[in-house]
């Protein structure tokens, strides 16, 4: 029989022995004397065995863990499922003052069945025709040393309704510092408008700003009239190489994170202005109240707040991907620009 091991430290027959104890006080409420040595033999459990678990008390540790598994369901419930063990661990570790180690509340989760959810791999990426708007100034360096230093920015596909048959767009400017979501606008269509409205957005609530932009190469951002706006703002454009996606990495990781959290568990928005809705909410969430590690358990508001206040903002280098040098090493030759 599978036995699902309890939060705390167990009995090998800790389910005979629930079902004894249980059995006996049901017993004992109807006025009669249980037979624990009958239901011992049945159950084949010792009798002796028994009684010391039944009078065994639980250990710091156990009563620790049992605290900790109904965090762990707390923020599993108010999080719709979206707190992996890593941002479990983060999140109990700082809003308790806690220093619980990755493993263990792994381990716990593991136990209650808890796991968030698994973010599917994309499949492809929007392919855009060559343009000789920009070069590729980024370099894929994703790496910033104070806000407003590097813009990233692209347009994502919602879809809504009964049957998903309707779009909204979402177009949204991400500063590489803090990964502040700069500006973001909706619309029911992609468009120059849309594009146009989230950088002015972007400018007006930083009018000082003149940070490298980039974007892919869609028409949007390949129109003269954005050129001009991004060199009227003294910005340097910068545009990600055909049938190269990972040049704009961060801002692909963030539409990302942000479907699979917003569609958690197959969620369906009928309706424009849910989606809208859910859209600022999550936004706001990301904002802040999505700790991220590498900003040492901060979010993007508290890491801004913190560089704005600094005469020398704080540095967040990213750390080298494995899997990224990989990649680069299969699918780039020597002489291709990286």
């Amino acid at each position: 029989r599978d036995r699902k091991k309890a939060i705390y430290r167990e009995s090998k027959y800790e389910e005979e022995y629930e079902a004894i104890k249980e059995i006996s006080e049901e017993e004992v409420d109807k006025g009669n004397t249980p037979n624990i040595s009958l239901m011992c033999r049945i159950l084949d459990v010792k009798r002796a065995n028994y009684y010391k678990w039944l009078h065994h008390e639980k250990s710091i540790v156990d009563k620790e863990n049992e605290e900790i598994a109904e965090l762990i369901k707390e923020y599993h419930k108010k999080y719709n499922g979206l707190l992996g063990y890593r941002m479990m661990a983060d999140r109990i570790n700082r809003d308790h003052n806690k220093n619980y180690s990755d493993k263990r509340i792994y381990k716990i989760m593991r136990t209650l069945g808890i796991q968030s959810i698994i973010r599917p791999k994309r499949r492809s990426c929007t392919v855009r025709k060559n343009n000789n708007t920009a070069k590729n100034n980024l370099n894929r360096d994703f790496n910033a040393s104070r806000p407003n230093e590097k813009w990233v920015t692209d347009v994502t596909e919602f879809k809504y309704g009964p049957h998903n048959e309707y779009k909204l767009y979402l177009s949204a400017f991400l500063d590489l510092y803090d990964r502040t979501v700069v500006s973001y606008e909706v619309g029911n269509h992609n468009n120059n408008i849309l594009v146009f409205n989230t950088f002015d957005k972007a400018i007006q609530a930083n009018k000082d700003a003149h940070p490298l932009c980039h974007s892919d190469g869609g028409y949007q951002y390949t129109s003269p009239a954005f050129v001009n706006m991004l060199k009227e703002q003294g910005m340097t454009q910068s545009m990600s190489r055909v049938h190269c996606c990972i040049d704009n990495g961060p801002m692909e990781g963030f539409w990302g994170i942000m479907k699979c959290e917003m569609y958690y568990y197959g969620k369906h928005y009928n309706t424009k202005d849910e989606l809208i809705k859910a859209i600022d909410d999550w936004i706001h969430y990301y904002m802040y109240e999505r700790y991220q590690r590498r900003f040492g358990v901060k979010t993007p508001y508290e890491v801004r707040r913190e560089a704005l206040s600094l005469q020398t903002p704080n540095q967040y280098p990213i750390l080298e991907n494995k899997r990224i040098i990989k990649y680069k090493q299969e699918h780039y030759t020597s002489n291709t620009t990286l």
